[in-house]
């Protein structure tokens, strides 16, 4: 009985071996399977998924040329106004220079020798007019005095005194010949003064010489009083304001005639008439102010007008007519405002005083 109970064990321990041997290849396939299956799926999915590239940014440069540089012809726009002469009067021979693109055969022609004296000298010689200031080149000159400013005003002296010597015939021809030779385009504005100041154009009634009305062509009067002879002159009443004109041949006509046919009046006193020039809207960048004489107080006069227009930054150019006097308080003024005196005596003779 024994020996039959003991025969089965070794068959026991067999199937307990192959078992695990059978559990063994189960679990290595079934992972080798799933592995399989891992990298198959990864495999699928790598092959759908299209990668993101990073878009690349292509630009093209076109061949530039070298920049041709064109040449401009140099215009000349500065005006030179014939005034009106006698039928006999000798004609002025005219000089230019300009860049042509052909080549002229020019005879060769003696010519006086060219002054290179800019308005300067016993009248403003052939050295100006081809200069070039403001803009398309000119400018303005008074006396020999030059400016290239774009507004200018004139303050000038039709006092009764202006009469002795052939003072105002001087004066008037200046001033005619300073707006015959004036720049197109240019902005002025012109005062006369004796006692009272008046825009130039303006009619000046004297009532027993204490007091004065000026009618303008347009508009309403304004008056003038003296509370103390020939320099006590204020304005009785509100101020006239002082217009822009701006330069061309009928306006030129125009104020010359005005400048010759203008009367003289009674009285000095020339602060009010710089200060009206001082008061236009805009105010200008350069006065030509001219006196024949010095009154009671000028001295004052001068400071208070230099100052104001030192402030402002205009320039006044001042010209003492054949009145020695009138040295000091004009040099102060042109001293203070950056500006230029000039004496001229009884024969039209110039000195620039420094």
């Amino acid at each position: 009985m024994k020996e039959a109970s003991a025969a089965p064990l070794p068959s026991a321990r067999s199937i307990v071996k192959r078992q695990q041997r059978t559990a063994t290849l189960v679990s290595l396939i079934t992972a080798l399977l799933l592995m399989a299956l891992i990298g198959l799926i990864l495999a699928v999915i790598l092959m759908t998924v299209n990668p993101v590239g990073q878009p690349s940014l292509v630009s093209y440069s076109g061949v530039s040329e070298p920049e041709q540089k064109i040449k401009q012809p140099k215009i000349q726009t500065n005006v030179q106004r014939k005034p009106a002469a006698p039928s006999m009067a000798a004609a002025k021979i005219m000089a230019a220079n300009t860049e042509s693109p052909t080549s002229i055969p020019v005879p060769q022609i003696e010519v006086e020798e060219v002054s290179i004296d800019i308005g300067v000298g016993d009248d403003f010689g052939a050295g100006w007019g081809d200069g070039e200031g403001f803009g398309n080149g000119g400018g303005s000159t008074f006396f020999g005095q030059t400016s290239t400013s774009e507004r200018l005003a004139y303050v000038i002296d039709y006092s009764a005194s202006m009469r002795s010597q052939g003072r105002d015939q001087i004066m008037r021809k200046e001033l005619s010949r300073s707006l015959q030779k004036m720049q197109n385009g240019l902005q002025i504005g012109m005062i006369f003064f004796a006692g009272p100041a008046w825009v130039a154009g303006d009619k000046v009634k004297m009532i027993k010489q204490k007091e004065a009305v000026v009618d303008p062509p347009k508009g309403k009067n304004y008056k003038w009083k003296t509370t103390g002879g020939a320099n006590g002159w204020q304005p009785d009443g509100p101020k006239q304001k002082a217009p822009w004109w701006e330069i061309g041949d009928r306006e030129v006509k125009r104020l010359q005639k005005i400048v010759n046919e203008t009367k003289l009046v009674w009285g000095t006193i020339w602060h009010h008439p710089i200060h009206m020039a001082l008061d236009m809207d805009p105010p200008p960048q350069t006065i030509y102010f001219m006196t024949d004489g010095s009154a009671s107080g000028s001295a004052k006069w001068a400071q208070e007008v230099g100052k104001r227009a030192k402030k402002m930054g205009v320039i006044i150019n001042c010209v003492a007519l054949m009145h020695p006097k009138a040295k000091a308080d004009l040099k102060t003024i042109a001293e203070m405002t950056g500006g230029m005196l000039t004496m001229v005596d009884a024969n039209g003779k110039r000195e620039e005083i420094k």
